[in-house]
């Protein structure tokens, strides 16, 4: 097949990934390849998706999206193989649930505001809860059904305690979630002062971490984005630290607690210059 063929891009994309994965020619890689090897590629390029918009970087999102889209095309493909269904099949069930899900735009629904659409979301959810119920032959769908356990666990914890909100299970204000807070800390820090057991601590931390997605609800921040941010902070903040001892001659290794943190210090001050409008 031609790399410069003529026909749809999508069609050709298929038939390279058909081609890659032929027992005879195809490539010995991709031929060994099932979907359990292939999901953790999967979560890399939807990161990798989300790395390129948080650096408005838009041919670099481009690049990530084809990136992406090719691992719906190779696990479409083994699906295939299998007979258990195909791309075609993929994208047809994602268009009717769509369709389904918006009867305001493609039905006779009728929904004027962003509430309106949200609650008439909720109420399809819950039909769609209940419909994977009776499949799975489970008498009573629950909230939390959806919620993938493969989530990263904050981003899970977030959405876990969103559900768990939607049917009112929820602290009535913010206040109550401090509190609920300080008491986790309370506890986290007794288990540190008395004979600390590893499974204790990782129970008390997990206790924290929880409550602080609930409070990142409350706030409306996404706890995922938030975190990211700081990550990129502390990079850019410790980059600098490694940039100013290098021209000192110096390595964090060979350097004082207290100059790293002077120099961290001043990375802040750095920051707040271009960010900061000049007086005018």
């Amino acid at each position: 097949m031609s790399a410069t063929s003529n026909r749809p891009a999508i069609d050709q994309l298929l038939q390279v990934m058909k081609q890659l994965r032929d027992p005879e020619n195809g490539c010995p890689w991709d031929i060994e390849q099932d979907f359990s090897t292939i999901a953790p590629y999967t979560i890399e390029e939807a990161y990798e998706v989300a790395d390129a918009i948080a650096n408005n970087d838009m041919v670099e999102l481009r690049e990530e999206l084809g990136d992406l889209l090719l691992q719906v095309v190779f696990h479409s493909q083994m699906a295939e193989e299998q007979k258990l269904f195909s791309f075609n099949d993929v994208a047809q069930s994602i268009n009717d649930k769509m369709i389904a899900r918006h009867p305001h735009v493609f039905g006779e629904i009728d929904a004027k505001t962003a509430d309106h659409v949200n609650q008439n979301w909720e109420k399809l959810k819950a039909a769609e809860r209940q419909r994977k119920a009776d499949r799975k032959g489970n008498e009573t769908p629950s909230a939390l059904d959806g919620v993938a356990s493969a989530l990263p666990a904050l981003m899970r914890a977030e959405k876990l305690t969103k559900r768990a909100a939607r049917v009112g299970f929820d602290w009535p204000d913010i206040e109550q979630v401090f509190d609920k807070l300080s008491e986790e800390i309370g506890e986290l820090r007794a288990e540190l002062t008395e004979n600390p057991v590893q499974d204790r601590l990782e129970d008390e931390l997990g206790d924290m971490l929880f409550v602080m997605a609930n409070l990142a609800r409350k706030m409306q921040v996404d706890p995922e984005v938030a975190l990211r941010r700081a990550n990129h902070k502390f990079t850019r903040r410790f980059q600098f630290i490694e940039k100013e001892l290098a021209g000192r001659g110096k390595t964090p290794g060979q350097s004082s607690l207290e100059e790293m943190d002077a120099l961290w210090n001043a990375a802040k001050v750095e920051e707040r210059k271009t960010t900061t409008k000049p007086q005018e």
